[in-house]
């Protein structure tokens, strides 16, 4: 790959190939959409509860952590798919892989939101 140096311009570009690749996710992958209602579901309910500044930042972090985990995932499948598309024991490792990878953060995201969402429908119960 050649580097002509930084310009404006291509950092623009990157910026615009990075956006495009957010569309690709949100339209094309469907764990992404899982992800993303599951999102939507924790925002709303973070406006009803009322989350602190601290709360907000552990939320949008780990909704951020997921849905990248999910992209890249979805890359190394893609890739994979594209260098091995017959079946091969070390495609379908390094798929199993990636999308463990997807399921650790999933699973940390939602203790995240237990841990923060819990006590406040517990003041609001009793």
């Amino acid at each position: 790959m050649k580097n002509d140096g930084f310009t404006l311009r291509k950092r623009l570009r990157s910026f615009r190939y990075a956006f495009h690749g957010i569309q690709l996710l949100i339209r094309h992958e469907h764990n992404a959409w899982i992800h993303c209602f599951a999102a939507v579901c924790v925002v709303t309910a973070g406006c009803l509860t009322g989350l602190s500044v601290m709360e907000w930042i552990a939320v949008i972090f780990a909704i951020g952590m997921v849905l990248a985990a999910e992209a890249v995932n979805s890359s190394i499948e893609a890739l994979a798919d594209l260098v091995s598309p017959d079946y091969n024991e070390a495609i379908k490792r390094t798929k199993d892989l990636a999308a463990g990878a997807v399921l650790i953060l999933a699973i940390a995201a939602a203790i995240v939101g237990l841990l923060i969402f819990i006590p406040k429908f517990l003041r609001g119960v009793l």
